[in-house]
């Protein structure tokens, strides 16, 4: 476990996507992030955090195919737009997809700043954007792990594309 700015902490985890290190404060998980084998620690200690140990149980139980939603408090750092995007991925459901011009007409704007916004949601996984694509039934981006990649190999696991 990993001290980051005062009054957060954080761990890494190995999973089938790659590792990840999760941050939390006292209140709520506020980051997750991939991280690559030379930044990992050698050794993936249980976390003290009451938290972060309940982020990698039910995070351990969704790679497991046990869990389908998380009940963790979530902030995710940004203005209120990204906050509304990410409020309109954590609606959809497990194994669901949703498109960005579908997220833009919820939000009443335009699909590009929603692809932004999902692009800069500070909390993958735990907040869905791997299940928002492009209109024309392509992946679209994802900035996390290995990319699009990463995003197929996230859909599959969840049954919501079997190619």
């Amino acid at each position: 476990m990993t001290a980051t700015r005062p009054g957060e902490a954080s761990c890494v985890i190995d999973s089938p996507f790659g590792k990840l290190r999760i941050t939390a404060d006292d209140h709520a998980v506020t980051r997750l992030t991939w991280i690559g084998e030379d930044d990992a620690p050698a050794n993936l200690a249980e976390p003290e955090h009451p938290l972060l140990a309940r982020a990698v149980k039910q995070l351990e139980e969704y790679f497991a195919g046990s869990r389908r939603d998380f009940d963790l408090p979530l902030d995710p750092p940004g203005g209120e737009f990204q906050k509304a995007v990410c409020r309109a991925m954590l609606e959809i459901p497990y194994g669901r997809t949703r498109t960005y011009g579908d997220l833009a007409r919820e939000l009443g704007v335009a699909p590009q700043p929603v692809g932004q916004g999902c692009g800069g949601n500070p909390i993958p996984i735990l907040i869905p954007c791997h299940r928002v694509m492009a209109a024309d039934g392509k992946l679209g981006g994802f900035s996390g792990g290995r990319g699009t990649e990463t995003k197929l190999a996230l859909l599959r696991h969840e049954g919501a594309i079997l190619i």
